[in-house]
């Protein structure tokens, strides 16, 4: 467990509607009506965020506050790097899903010459930019910034160049390139996706597992596909938004669409996909208690949160003992002394 380092992110400043911030609490007071200890069982930093600038119009039409995203993300990204510095698997719980732009800055800055690998559980494919996006909402972008993507192609907008010139300096939060290539995304479950963002899957080859074929081939399957597809990568990113689950469990987050993932779905997915060791961090974003009825999605989401953590905390010590017994083997003597050992000892309790 010394391990992990929850990150708290509690910007909304990237949503459409309002609420997102409230998440993590959201999150808290699921576990406690759980008797849960989980959020003490991990060191945490919280990410300083900019809400504030939502009480104020914003310029930036076609990338909404986007000035204080920027500031938003800098901070996340340091904190992503740090946590790694330092030796920690980041685990990223944040409001709105343009802060994953962040983290994924975050892994570059502490791996410049890795290729990082996306798997994106999300109903949205969030490809966007200030030239096409229909909102000018920013957590429909953060993968365009990622990858550095502007998509003229299907420009649609005409962003002032103020805008243009804070969306160049995002797309270069983890560095002078891209953070990530396209071809290294996967999606699962995205299922509402518009023609601008459809041209960039088309354009590079980009696979989608809808929940049909999740359902259909069964999770286990669809983690060793997606992992199969990214096997050239040296580490791997996965961001879950809560809106890849289906409405019929809540709608407690702010984009829902039908034909989501179940809860046992999502749990299982998660948990075999983290147990890879190329995985360097993982994400959940976009509970918002606002638009919830007893925190219900909160709740969903604690326990997903709680037994994707678990898994991970059990393949790392696996793995941890595998490499120490590869490092230190035993010798048939010592396998035939310690076993006696053990069973001496069961005979002495046992009398």
């Amino acid at each position: 467990m010394d391990f992990i380092k929850l990150i708290e992110v509690r910007s909304e400043l990237g949503a459409g509607t309002r609420g997102a911030s409230l998440g993590i609490d959201a999150l808290k007071t699921a576990c406690l009506d759980k008797g849960s200890d989980y959020f003490i069982r991990f060191d945490i930093t919280e990410v300083e965020t900019d809400n504030d600038a939502l009480f104020e119009s914003t310029p930036y039409n076609y990338a909404k506050h986007i000035d204080s995203v920027y500031k938003v993300e800098r901070r996340t990204s340091d904190a992503v790097r740090d946590a790694i510095e330092d030796g920690y698997f980041p685990l990223i719980l944040a409001g709105d899903h343009s802060t994953a732009a962040g983290s994924i800055a975050g892994i570059k800055l502490a791996y410049p010459n890795k290729r990082i690998g996306v798997i994106w559980i999300d109903a949205h494919a969030d490809l966007h930019s200030p030239y096409t996006s229909p909102s000018g909402n920013i957590h429909g972008m953060p993968l365009a910034i990622a990858t550095g993507e502007d998509n003229k192609e299907s420009r649609r907008n005409d962003p002032h160049q103020d805008t243009i010139k804070w969306w160049n300096k995002l797309k270069h939060v983890g560095g002078d390139g891209q953070n990530i290539l396209p071809k290294d995304i996967v999606f699962v479950s995205a299922r509402d996706i518009e023609e601008e963002e459809k041209f960039l899957i088309n354009k590079y080859g980009i696979r989608n597992f809808p929940t049909s074929e999740v359902k259909n081939k069964g999770v286990e399957q669809i983690s060793e596909e997606i992992l199969s597809l990214l096997s050239d990568c040296d580490l791997i990113y996965i961001s879950f938004d809560v809106d890849s689950l289906d409405p019929k469990i809540s709608e407690g987050t702010g984009t829902p669409v039908e034909n989501g993932l179940s809860i046992e779905q999502a749990k299982q997915l998660n948990a075999l996909l983290i147990n890879n060791d190329k995985v360097c961090a993982w994400e959940m974003v976009e509970v918002n208690p606002t638009l919830d009825r007893e925190n219900a999605m909160a709740e969903e989401a604690f326990d997903i949160l709680e037994y994707v953590t678990d898994n991970l905390i059990d393949s790392r010590e696996n793995s941890t003992r595998q490499k120490l017994d590869m490092q230190h083997p035993r010798n048939p003597a010592e396998l035939e002394g310690y076993f006696r050992t053990i069973a001496e000892e069961i005979l002495e309790e046992e009398e």
